[in-house]
């Protein structure tokens, strides 16, 4: 497990972005959508085609419609709605990692939690990103700064 982190940090490592730079509101609320989505079309071979990220102080909530393939619809129609949960929790796990660090790195907060599921009929699914709580101390390796929230711009000088 850790090869796989190392390999997915170097492979998605960027420069930080500085407080300033960061996103808030609806423009970080679309980013982590389009993340989400990207993420879920290289994993599975089809991105959802609807997403919603709603934020939280201390949560990310991201709600997906049509995310099924046509083939897990092809196994849901003959009774097999079961293997396709336990497929794509599979594909949850293998993404976990590579997903969280995306949405560190947009949102600047340690993500100190992760929940995904899906549901059939109807074609929907959830992540949910949980954050370190803004009252807590940094990250190993944080800087000592308070984390950014998310609906709102640093305050000015």
């Amino acid at each position: 497990m850790a090869a796989l982190a190392a390999h997915l940090a170097a492979r998605y490592a960027r420069e930080p972005m500085s407080p300033e730079s960061r996103m808030h509101g609806g423009e970080l609320a679309a980013a982590i959508s389009r993340t989400v989505v990207g993420t879920l079309s290289r994993t599975t071979g089809r991105g959802p085609m609807k997403a919603k990220t709603t934020l939280g102080d201390d949560g990310v909530f991201v709600v997906l419609e049509d995310t099924l393939t046509r083939g897990e619809h092809s196994l849901a129609d003959a009774g097999e709605g079961e293997a396709v949960l336990d497929l794509r929790r599979r594909w949850q796990r293998v993404m976990e990692e590579q997903i969280s660090l995306q949405v560190e790195e947009l949102t600047g907060r340690k993500v100190i939690g992760f929940m995904s599921d899906n549901h059939i009929d109807p074609d929907l699914a959830v992540e949910v990103f949980v954050l370190q709580p803004l009252s807590a101390g940094p990250a190993q390796g944080a800087e000592a700064t308070d984390p950014p929230r998310l609906n709102k711009p640093p305050a000015g000088p």
